[in-house]
């Protein structure tokens, strides 16, 4: 999808210089039902999300936590392009994430890559 960094409408033609793809990517980590591992995961995720948003191409990642599911995590990450969101993926810190994670977690992580809907594609 492409967006338009200053808000304008990417199909007037103005502006076209800011026009980015934006790719959206979640991962929804499900802690072991306990508050040790729990905390422990939430300082591995909180860590992640602070040096991503160091990242070259990082728009944008965020860290929720479930008010209804006790230990579920949700990170919402936004890239400029697939390419700066593979790279991250394939990055040191993304492995280390995921070794820290090693124990911690009732099940794999849900990891999903969305596409963009902006408002001014719904006309």
């Amino acid at each position: 999808m492409t967006d338009n960094l200053n808000g304008g409408d990417s199909s007037s033609g103005q502006d076209d210089d800011l026009d980015v793809e934006l790719v959206v990517v979640t991962l929804t980590f499900d802690a072991k039902p306990n508050d040790s591992d729990n905390a422990t995961l939430l300082g591995v995720l909180s860590k992640y999300i602070v040096l991503t948003r160091m990242e070259d191409g990082c728009r944008n990642v965020d860290l929720c936590s479930s008010v209804t599911e006790p230990g579920r995590h949700l990170i919402v990450q936004k890239w400029f392009s697939d390419e700066m969101q593979q790279t991250h993926f394939d990055s040191e810190l993304m492995v280390e994430m995921a070794h820290a994670c090693q124990g911690l977690l009732a099940s794999a992580p849900d990891i999903d890559l969305w596409e963009a809907t902006s408002a001014h594609d719904l006309r």
